[in-house]
């Protein structure tokens, strides 16, 4: 059987593999990056890097910083964090972006950071985005950063890999944000949870490179761990429109003596030259296969507050759902396409945005907004009334000004819409295209931009034989506990994403303490969840539990709480990513959740249920007089948690070097 084109990236970025080994789905291997990114969150990794006793980074022009997440935030004391950052890139020779440069995948991307065929990762759940570029963008944990710091190297398992063949065009009006809210919500069933997504088909030659860096970013939402599209003529094109940007002197950022930021014409030649390197071969395997006929996509907006249920919008406009805040920003939707659609909406329809509406805008970098500048978009916009705001996160992450407030319904052209992310738990946020965003704005309500004539999906599925797995005994190394017993609190949400569990307006407060982070667990999925809890209690959550953002202190709140272990039906790899690497067991049992939503009545937001006894040596748990079993818990797994996390266990390590 042939490679998928994941496979073959990560090969070429495996590292201590013996030339010609073949890395297929599944194998855990040390991974080699050509970079990490890492942004404000760039703050919680210099601890981690030192406290690892680490002295010199091992190779400087792998880390890249670019802040862009609380650049609104101008006390002291944030200012004194962005200085320290700034400090270190200069003392390591790292290649540095001020606020105010742009978003940082949106950096990534322009400053030639990102090629094909290359694995990129970042500390942050959107570095999916790099797939649009034909790269491998995925997600590491801030554990991961400091490790690749001080090793060049971090451990990964390669995903499962997903093909999506998408097959025609798209009809006028209909944008690449229209086709990951169409495959959220026609396939929002786990078809590609933990999976990378591969885009072939005839109709991925029909989409610009803006469509597919917007489809790749929000391959997050769909729940995978990457979205990877092809290295094609499009992609080609692209690149060599970047090309001169690299020559030019006033090209933001601080670049360290090694810098690879930027590509020549002559690389690109040579890529295309090797181009069946960057493609799947045509035999390759794939655990789930969709397809989706993109003349068959209309409009929808996602929501409210969930990115995998969508309405159509002439459904919504039915609706007549009346906006207070709409928002143009982000890095899945904020580049001078994007702007430009807006601003065409504007220019067709004429007027100013509604009473009682207050339109946020914020370009992906300085270098779209000057762009948008130089064709007239941006003062059409601010003309028609949109508030502007610098190029950053902002209102996204629920950070700087204009956040929606308790009892107000937005439009918002972001990649998630969870619950209390954007602002108050109490407000209502839809997804949607630039276009929906600035029409909507001008109405006063979710409208299309244009008429659309609703049409039924023409999609299509093909699984590949499922493997079950079943209970088997595992050695226990020293210092692991063999077993677990404690009361069993059911947490009943599928999806429940790191919103929910730790919120955003604490994710960037370095200060807390652990005994502070354990004080503010769930509290934008329930509110109750501290008075029921009980030291000790095991935590069941439902479907993909820990999805949307990577904060690890989704992670290490509850371990500071005192919880042993999280089961689930299924995690987020990310989330499961963030435990492991800081010595917090979870692990998977879907027939317990099963179990437990048939037994228990009146369920609640969290319930408190019967006692569990879990037993690792036999991978078996018993509740109620039944037992499940459960996947092993390596050596590998065991050692993380023993060592109290990564860190630690990297910094034995590399002692034992010295």
């Amino acid at each position: 059987m042939g490679l998928t084109l994941v496979e073959k990236i990560a090969a070429r970025h495996a590292d201590g593999l013996a030339p010609g080994t073949v890395v297929r789905s599944g194998d855990f291997i040390s991974i080699r990056p050509r970079h990490v990114m890492t942004h404000d969150n760039t703050g919680g990794v210099i601890p981690k890097f030192k406290q690892i006793v680490a002295t010199s980074i091992a190779d400087p022009v792998q880390p890249v910083f670019a802040i862009d997440h609380d650049i609104q935030n101008v006390t002291p004391k944030n200012l004194e964090k962005y200085a320290k950052i700034e400090e270190f890139a200069a003392e390591h020779g790292i290649d540095f972006y001020p606020a105010g440069t742009g978003i940082s995948h949106q950096v990534m991307v322009e400053q030639g950071y990102v090629v094909p065929g290359a694995l990129v990762v970042a500390s942050d759940s959107h570095s999916n985005l790099y797939g649009g570029a034909a790269a491998l963008g995925t997600p590491v944990v801030r554990t991961d950063a400091a490790s690749i710091w001080a090793t060049g190297v971090t451990w990964w398992q390669v995903p499962k890999v997903a093909k999506a063949v998408l097959k025609g065009s798209l009809s006028a009006g209909v944008v690449g944000k229209d086709v990951i809210i169409a495959l959220c919500g026609l396939f929002n069933k786990d078809e590609v949870l933990n999976h990378a997504v591969e885009f072939l088909g005839d109709g991925v030659a029909n989409l610009p490179m803006s469509a597919r860096l917007t489809i790749a970013n929000m391959t997050t939402e769909w729940g995978a761990l990457a979205g990877v599209f092809p290295f094609d003529e499009v992609t080609v094109n692209y690149l060599r429109s970047r090309v001169p940007e690299f020559s030019n002197p006033n090209r933001p950022g601080k670049r360290g003596p090694k810098s690879r930021s930027g590509y020549s014409n002559a690389d690109i030649d040579a890529w295309w030259k090797n181009r069946s390197e960057l493609s799947a071969d045509v035999d390759a395997g794939y655990a789930i296969e969709l397809e989706l006929d993109l003349a068959t996509v209309v409009p929808h907006v996602s929501g409210p507050n969930e990115v995998k249920t969508m309405v159509s919008l002439p459904e919504m406009e039915r609706k007549h759902v009346a906006i207070q805040k709409a928002y143009l920003l982000s890095c899945v939707n904020a580049r001078f396409e994007d702007l430009h659609d807006a601003a065409e909406v504007i220019r067709a329809r004429g007027g100013h945005v509604a009473n009682g509406v207050e339109f946020y805008l914020a370009p992906a970098s300085a270098e779209v907004q000057a762009k948008s500048e130089s064709n007239g978009d941006w003062k059409t916009l601010l003309d028609a009334g949109a508030i502007p705001l610098p190029p950053g996160c902002g209102a996204c992450i629920g950070l700087g000004r204009g956040l929606v407030g308790k009892g107000e319904t937005a439009i918002s052209a972001t990649n998630r819409n969870f619950k209390g992310r954007m602002g108050d738990r109490e407000a209502l946020v839809y997804l949607g295209s630039p276009a929906v965003v600035a029409a909507s704005a001008l109405a006063g309500f979710i409208c299309a931009p244009q008429s659309f004539t609703e049409r039924r999906a023409g999609t299509s599925v093909r699984r590949a034989e499922k493997k079950t797995h079943s209970a088997g005994s595992v050695k226990i190394i020293a210092g692991f506990p063999p077993s677990v017993r404690g009361r069993v609190l059911f947490v009943d949400k599928d999806n429940l994403n790191t919103d929910g569990i730790y919120g955003s307006k604490h994710t960037y407060r370095d200060d807390m303490t652990p005994e502070e982070m354990a004080t503010v667990t769930f509290e934008n999925y329930d509110p109750n969840f501290n008075a029921l809890y009980q030291k000790g209690d095991v935590v069941v959550g439902g479907l993909n539990f820990g999805s949307g953002s990577s904060r690890e202190q989704a992670a290490t709140a509850l371990k500071f709480k005192g919880i042993p272990c999280v089961i689930a039906a299924s995690f987020s790899e990310t989330y499961k990513r963030n435990a492991f690497n800081n010595g917090f067991v979870v692990f998977e049992c879907p027939e317990l959740v099963t179990h437990l939503r048939s037994t228990l009545k009146n369920r609640a937001p969290t319930t408190v249920a019967s006692k569990i006894d879990i037993d690792y040596s036999k991978s078996r748990l018993t509740i109620d007089g039944k037992s499940f079993p459960f996947p092993p818990l390596s050596p590998a797994a065991q050692e993380l948690i023993v060592a109290g996390g990564a860190e630690n266990l990297v910094a034995s390590r590399l002692r034992a070097k010295t």
